[in-house]
């Protein structure tokens, strides 16, 4: 069985006293690849050098939107330059967030779109984080970032770029159906998190049953987002098998046919085949 885990932040401090026998069990639990997303400039660097070190990792980078107000004017041909490494794969993680007030919505909407039209220029796709305010989905964010992602995908379209048939995945997603239906008709991916395992996640368990299987990805988001029954404890890589088991069960298939299908689709997104 072939797994991937296309959202690990294997290169946080968690990590570092196991960091090997982290990827020993990933391999054991059978995944072939593990995406490494940045969050600022210098993760975004730290991301790159540690998929240097194994085969398995690769890396996306880019700044996240609650970092926003840290990013310098000459960053954006920093990250230009840094993507010409061959194991970047995506421009990531980037989006909108709203729950937390470190930085402005215009300000978040304004590196947000640098940021896509350098992936565009690039021909690399976007991992996008989206959270809004409260707990609430299908909000001001999701508005404001769907008007973002259809204008861009407008614009790939437009000019006939190949990346316009795999411009990206929205990371971790927890928003409304009908948002997911749009996301996906502009030809983005789902990624689905531990949190869908979770006895009372009925609303995320009901929308990830909706998701049709050549549009999910399968991400722990490590070390954040902890599936059952390690809910508490660190996240890790080799978690990916627990969350494709809920999946198969809420689509009433095999472990084995999510494993094939979502890591085709990564293959098919981040071109890592």
């Amino acid at each position: 069985m072939i797994l991937t885990d296309t959202h690990c932040h294997l290169d946080l401090e968690e990590f570092d006293a196991d960091r090997t026998e982290v990827l020993r069990r990933a391999e054991q639990a059978g995944l072939t690849r593990i995406l490494i997303p940045g969050l600022i400039l210098t993760s975004s660097r730290s991301a790159v050098k540690l998929a240097e070190s194994h085969p398995m990792l690769y890396a996306a980078i880019g700044v996240h939107p609650t970092k926003a107000s840290d990013v310098e004017p000459a960053a954006m041909n920093d990250f230009r330059i840094l993507a010409q490494h061959p194991k970047v794969k995506a421009i990531g993680e980037i989006g909108l967030d709203y729950y937390w007030d470190s930085t402005p919505h215009d300000h978040q909407q304004k590196v947000l779109k640098e940021q896509m039209a350098l992936a565009a220029e690039l021909q690399l796709p976007v991992v996008i984080h989206f959270r809004e305010k409260g707990d609430v989905s299908g909000g001001e964010c999701a508005f404001d970032l769907m008007k973002i992602l259809e204008e861009w995908e407008t614009g790939l379209r437009h000019e006939k770029s190949p990346l316009a048939e795999r411009p990206g995945v929205l990371h971790s997603f927890s928003g409304t159906l009908k948002m997911a239906q749009a996301a996906m008709g502009l030809g983005f991916y789902m990624g689905v998190t531990g949190p869908v395992t979770f006895e009372n996640s009925r609303r995320r368990q009901e929308l990830v049953a909706a998701l049709p299987l050549d549009r999910i990805l399968i991400e722990t988001d490590a070390p954040f987002q902890t599936p059952h029954p390690h809910r508490g404890n660190r996240n890790e890589p080799a978690y990916v098998r627990l969350i494709a088991d809920k999946i198969a069960s809420l689509h009433t298939c095999t472990t084995e046919q999510v494993a094939a299908a979502t890591s085709e689709n990564s293959w098919r997104l981040f071109a890592w085949k």
